[in-house]
């Protein structure tokens, strides 16, 4: 069996461990190789690269930097079918879902080339006599990301090139489920002239966490999953002086008004609720329906999942399996606590046909009607393919519901009425809104996050929060002497 190992000061390194997981084939069950799980000891190897490579790196020009970024897009844009295939032979997505993923990733690639002018200082000339102030920005030393399944790709593209760009070294820890993606990432930057030790790839389970949460030399860490390990992520990190970026779960809410288009209505939420198996935290998982449209709603929604092709993410498939049987066994189990409920199964994606080996992880779109906010189908974030319909009287109603929410990511809401969507884009306590727009992720030049349980931490993804989170700032006061300086003046120093 194959086993991957890290990715340390420019090669493969095996560390000391002998520790390793099975990585999976969600369409066929079997297991494909072996990655290593880290020790401490291998993370500290990982950190001692980083911070010998940092120096160098850090002082290197704006444009030298840029240069290998430049290089870095154009490779990875080239390479983006390689890539994909490994998205999908490891977490399941779809070729055509895994493509996606890459360009949005390359988003902020593209964003992070422009860093020398997002990174500029100010400059005031002549603050006080003969004073004058500016500011220019560093980067923060040897920075830590540990990102999550669902986006092996995305969610590390989303953080790297802004820190590679402002001056940091790196070490990524990506999910063990799927880790192959980051090493191949690693090889595409080593092509691109990034010199070794600069980037490095650490792959392993909570002792890896733990040691890169606890080490003295790692100034920040960036985190995406769920919200109890977002929480976690963020108190230990920050009680050791880091700066922390932990971006948490959700439970995203549609709202529905009754004049809103209902074929894209059923479309979106289809769309939203079903791709790439519904493992995104950024999924519609609940479609608020306000009366009376439910029940038109409804049909149309199962009228659209009666011809998915759920299967084999290499094959011409519309949905993918989920990452393991054991997430595949727990995702099922909410529809065994939905019947108890009381729920409605419209359509149940347990034992459905697939074209795909009957051993994958496979579990077929379902609908969910009339789900009280009692049940742990509503309150807890199921992420795999279950949609849910919850049905509310009036817009007001509707929207208490989703402030009333313990999570706050993303919601959206349709309707053809602009005066309804602009109060609810100002009245909803959720950090991203769609309006008649399904999954509002933002482009990579606005910044990626949530509010509530859904975000810990005051800083969001990429964008303008991401090139401030990977740089600090320093404030210079200068003054250069003439020879006719007034002397020695011991009061207190004033404007003037």
């Amino acid at each position: 069996m194959t086993i991957l190992d890290h990715w340390v000061n420019g090669a493969t390194f095996s560390g000391e461990s002998s520790r390793t997981a099975p990585v999976y084939n969600p369409a066929t069950g079997e297991t494909t190789k072996e990655v290593r799980l880290a020790t401490t000891t291998d993370v500290e190897a990982a950190v001692a690269a980083a911070s010998a490579a940092y120096p160098a790196w850090s002082t290197a020009s704006w444009a030298k930097r840029q240069q290998v970024l430049f290089a870095f897009r154009e490779i990875l844009n080239a390479r983006r079918e390689e890539v994909a295939a490994i998205l999908t032979n490891e977490h399941g997505k779809v070729t055509a879902d895994a493509l996606g993923e890459i360009a949005r990733g390359l988003e902020v690639v593209e964003f992070a080339t422009a860093m020398p002018h997002l990174a500029k200082g100010e400059y005031t000339e002549n603050a006080s006599t003969g004073v004058d102030v500016y500011s220019v920005r560093q980067p923060l030393g040897v920075v830590g990301i540990i990102s999550p399944f669902n986006f092996p790709a995305m969610v590390p593209l989303w953080f790297f090139p802004i820190a590679l760009a402002a001056g940091n070294a790196v070490v990524l820890k990506p999910s063990e489920k799927d880790p192959s993606a980051a090493v191949k990432l690693a090889e595409l930057l080593q092509e691109a002239g990034l010199p070794d030790g600069v980037f490095n790839v650490v792959h392993g389970d909570k002792e890896a966490v733990d040691a890169i949460l606890d080490h003295p030399d790692i100034a920040s860490i960036s985190f995406v999953g769920s919200t109890p390990i977002a929480k976690y992520v963020y108190e230990r990190g920050t009680a050791t002086g880091k700066r922390v970026q932990a971006l948490g779960g959700a439970k995203n809410h549609m709202l529905v008004l009754p004049d809103a288009d209902l074929d894209l209505v059923a479309d979106s939420a289809v769309n939203a609720g079903f791709g790439s198996a519904g493992e995104r935290c950024m999924a519609i998982s609940v479609v608020v329906a306000v009366e009376p449209v439910a029940d038109e709603l409804i049909a149309k929604i199962a009228e659209r999942m009666a011809g998915l092709k759920v299967g084999d993410g290499t094959r011409s498939c519309d949905m993918g399996p989920l990452i393991t049987r054991e997430h595949r066994d727990k995702v099922a189990g909410y529809l065994d606590t939905a019947e108890k409920d009381g729920v409605e199964i419209v359509v149940d994606g347990r034992g459905i046909e697939v074209d795909g080996d009957a051993n994958g992880f496979w579990l077929g779109p379902t609908l969910l009607d009339k789900v009280p906010t009692s049940s742990a189908v509503y309150q807890d974030e199921i992420f795999g393919p279950v949609l849910s319909v919850v049905r509310v009287a009036t817009y007001e109603e509707g929207l208490a519901l989703i402030n009333g929410s313990r999570y706050g990511n993303g919601t959206a809401i349709f309707t053809n009425d602009g005066g309804a969507a602009r109060r609810f884009q100002r009245e909803v306590t959720v950090g991203m809104v769609g309006i008649n727009v399904p999954i509002p992720v933002p482009v990579g030049y606005y910044s990626f996050g949530g509010w509530k349980d859904s975000l810990f931490g005051d800083t969001k993804a990429y964008g303008p929060d991401a090139v401030h989170f990977f740089t600090r700032q320093k404030a210079i006061t200068q003054r250069w002497l003439d020879p006719s300086h007034g002397g020695v003046d011991l009061g207190f120093p004033r404007n003037g």
